[in-house]
């Protein structure tokens, strides 16, 4: 059965068609790691990972690779709040007192806990910037050579003059972007002010650099991605997936320097999932209403039950979170639950006369994730097979079947007891069992209130934790 995604590139729903007939190559754009990441970041991921549970159901072989920006991602890159011209995980470790280093890890390990909470799977590799110097610096010299690049008081940038595509994927034109430029913002030291940097000079106070052709320095954000896209996946990429706020100009740059240096194209497919918002507002810090898993966990909200009210919603529209919802996604997910439990239990033959409903229920649901993940729809398909007249056993198949692509961890309940644990609750357990053996009591407490959020209650005795469902 074929499969079909929207291409920001195109435009349109677009049959896929990888370069090689079994095995896709996937690049999705990881976080910055200078401060904790909030649902809306996840639903972006989420959408990645669906895309590959969708083209792994349909046998294919997905190699994806997430990068982690360590370094590089400037201020001025984006609206975020930080000093302009700063770059974002410096300035966390100057704002937290701690090294770069150490903000960079803190805040990995929270990206990382963070999707396995969500079940969402790993990528096989999730490069780091500071670790790829070596392969930006032979992107930027290849570019130069070619005279895309440009060298100006220490800093290069890409001459977007040079590469007549620039703005396909966006839509915005050069001589469109110069003209809604406001001349305050603009860095004097370009050529045009379309131009991008691919690296910085390092300033004399600066520590975290690195020797180059044109000094001490350390690269831009944009060149990052190619560069480690390019390394592990070679110069021509099936799909690449981001939030809607990296169409422009990530992303349209990621195009421009890759394909500038390769003279090939770089992406066959774009894809991009549209922002979330919490209670009708875009959830930003300055509001307050951003919101972490350990915010819903309090209010005894499952990360899997969010995962289940963001199928609920087309990826590429805007998805509104309350409360209200959350609790009643997390309702449904417990009824999921109750349901693979139960339906396993139950060891009664399938007879032959259910087939037909069962083939139907297959190619239906099979038709709508290949259809640009139609999960809408096809959460409303499996309400009505929990409803049908087909034993408990034809229903446990179909539902632990599509939970491959659903990834609700459903599978997990059926192979222990309701009252046993999950993986991520045992995994939780055995971090803070760690945590009180190395007398971190902080990191102790705080797993506790993460586990107290997933309806787990543990109590400390000599001879050490226990725990029970509330």
């Amino acid at each position: 059965m074929d499969v079909y995604f929207y291409n920001t590139l195109t435009r349109a729903k677009d049959k896929f068609e990888p370069l090689s007939p079994t095995e896709v190559k996937m690049y999705t754009c990881g976080p910055t790691v200078y401060r904790y990441v909030h649902i809306g970041n996840l639903r972006t991921w989420l959408m990645a990972d669906l895309v590959r549970r969708v083209l792994e159901f349909n046998g294919y072989t997905v190699t994806q690779i997430m990068n982690i920006t360590d370094v590089g991602h400037m201020a001025e890159d984006d609206s975020l709040t930080v000093t302009p011209g700063e770059d974002k995980v410096l300035s966390a470790a100057a704002a937290e007192k701690k090294t770069p280093a150490e903000i960079a890890a803190f805040y990995t390990a929270d990206f990382l806990e963070s999707l396995a909470a969500m079940n969402i799977q790993p990528a096989q590799r999730y490069p780091k910037a500071t670790e790829h110097i070596p392969q930006m610096l032979a992107l930027i010299e290849e570019l130069e050579r070619k005279g895309l690049a440009y060298e100006k008081q220490g800093a290069v940038f890409y001459d977007v003059s040079e590469f007549p595509a620039y703005g396909r994927l966006s839509g915005h034109a050069p001589e469109d972007l110069r003209a809604g430029i406001n001349r305050v913002e603009i860095d004097e030291t370009k050529n045009d002010p379309n131009d991008f940097l691919l690296w910085r000079t390092a300033g004399e106070h600066r520590t975290v650099k690195w020797d180059s052709k044109w000094g001490p320095g350390f690269p831009g954000w944009h060149i990052e991605c190619s560069a480690m896209a390019m390394h592990y996946l070679g110069p021509q990429l099936d799909i690449h997936t981001g939030g809607e706020d990296l169409v422009f100009p990530h992303h349209e740059n990621e195009i421009a320097q890759s394909e500038g240096a390769t003279g090939k194209p770089f992406v066959r497919l774009w894809m991009h999932g549209a922002h979330l918002l919490a209670e009708g507002r875009k959830m930003s810090r300055s509001v307050g209403n951003v919101l972490r898993l350990k915010d819903l966990q309090a209010e005894g909200i499952h990360p899997l039950a969010f995962r289940l009210l963001c199928l609920g919603i087309d990826y590429r529209g805007h998805m509104n979170v309350t409360w209200d919802s959350l609790r009643a996604a997390q309702g449904s997910l417990e009824r999921l639950r109750r349901y693979a439990v139960d339906w396993s239990a139950d060891t009664r033959l399938t007879d032959v006369s259910h087939e037909p409903a069962l083939a139907a229920y297959r190619r239906k649901f099979h038709a709508l994730i290949n259809d640009d993940l139609r999960f809408p729809q096809v959460m409303p398909l499996v309400w009505d097979m929990a409803k049908s007249d087909l034993p408990p056993a034809a229903k446990a198949g179909l539902l632990l079947g599509w939970d491959r692509v659903l990834g609700l961890g459903l599978g997990e309940m059926v192979a222990a007891p309701v009252e046993a644990l999950v993986p991520i609750e045992r995994a939780l357990l055995d971090e803070r069992a760690a945590a009180r053996a190395a007398k971190d009591w902080a990191t102790a407490d705080r797993l506790r209130d993460q586990l107290a959020g997933l309806g787990i209650a543990v109590t400390d005795g000599k001879d050490g934790q226990t725990w029970s469902r509330k």
